[in-house]
């Protein structure tokens, strides 16, 4: 693989060339495994999303659209479970009374919102609603489609209840935003036992003052994830372990 496509474009993102960090022995089982993709809407990863001036030019560079479609696209072919867990907010989450900085702006410009859980009015190509390039895969009857995460984690919503289900232990992770939803995917999916691959390109980060979420999250996906594959390394381990199965 070239060295560009580890770096993701970018040698800021590169790994060490002398890790202290010892790999993990991560063997993908077809027979366990999940691809589980966070927050793929609108409001994240469409340039008419609300979000887009913050997380942009992650996306772009990482070519993260078309990378989860590519883990889509994959996923199904190996007949694996697809579960998405995203990410809604009704106009009674607005009465909350405190939130994290990301919070107050994710509520201040709207992202995610809803009518109401009982009602899908105006929720068609809304900011909440599924990016259209993904929709194929998602509405095809059998994807999971979690309950909502309010916060960040998954602790508030059945994708750990619904993989379980399915006898699910692996899980490939990727979706929006790496250093919020799904770090916070990772490590809760961590504390319930699963392994967790995150796929490394097939996410991104906002680019604030604060700081570049996306190298954040990179360099706690090392500590913490049992793997971390580019789209291309995920797709061919798919491929192969769909012919050996």
């Amino acid at each position: 693989m070239a060295l560009d496509d580890v770096n993701i474009g970018n040698p800021l993102y590169a790994d060490p060339t002398d890790p202290v960090l010892p790999a993990t022995g991560f063997a993908l089982d077809h027979t366990k495994v999940a691809l589980v993709v966070v927050d793929p809407q609108i409001d994240f990863l469409s340039p008419e999303g609300v979000s887009w001036p913050y997380f942009g030019e992650s996306i772009t560079e990482n070519g993260t659209v078309d990378h989860l479609r590519q883990l889509f696209e994959a996923a199904k072919a190996a007949g694996i479970t697809v579960a998405v867990s995203p990410h809604y907010y009704y106009p009674t989450d607005h009465a909350w009374r405190f939130g994290g900085p990301l919070e107050k702006v994710m509520h201040g410009i709207g992202m995610f919102g809803r009518k109401g859980p009982l009602s899908l009015d105006g929720f068609e190509n809304s900011g909440a609603d599924f990016l259209p390039a993904f929709k194929d895969h998602i509405l095809d009857g059998d994807t999971i489609i979690a309950s909502p995460h309010k916060v960040y984690g998954p602790e508030s919503n059945d994708l750990s209840l619904q993989l379980r289900k399915r006898g699910v232990s692996q899980v490939i992770l990727a979706g929006m935003a790496a250093n919020l939803c799904v770090e916070s995917h990772l490590r809760e999916l961590v504390e319930q036992g699963f392994e967790v691959v995150v796929v490394r390109d097939a996410t991104a980060g906002p680019r604030l003052p604060e700081g570049d979420g996306y190298l954040a999250a990179l360099i706690n996906f090392r500590f913490l994830a049992h793997a971390i594959w580019t789209t291309a390394e995920t797709v061919d381990q798919l491929e192969q372990t769909h012919a050996a199965a």
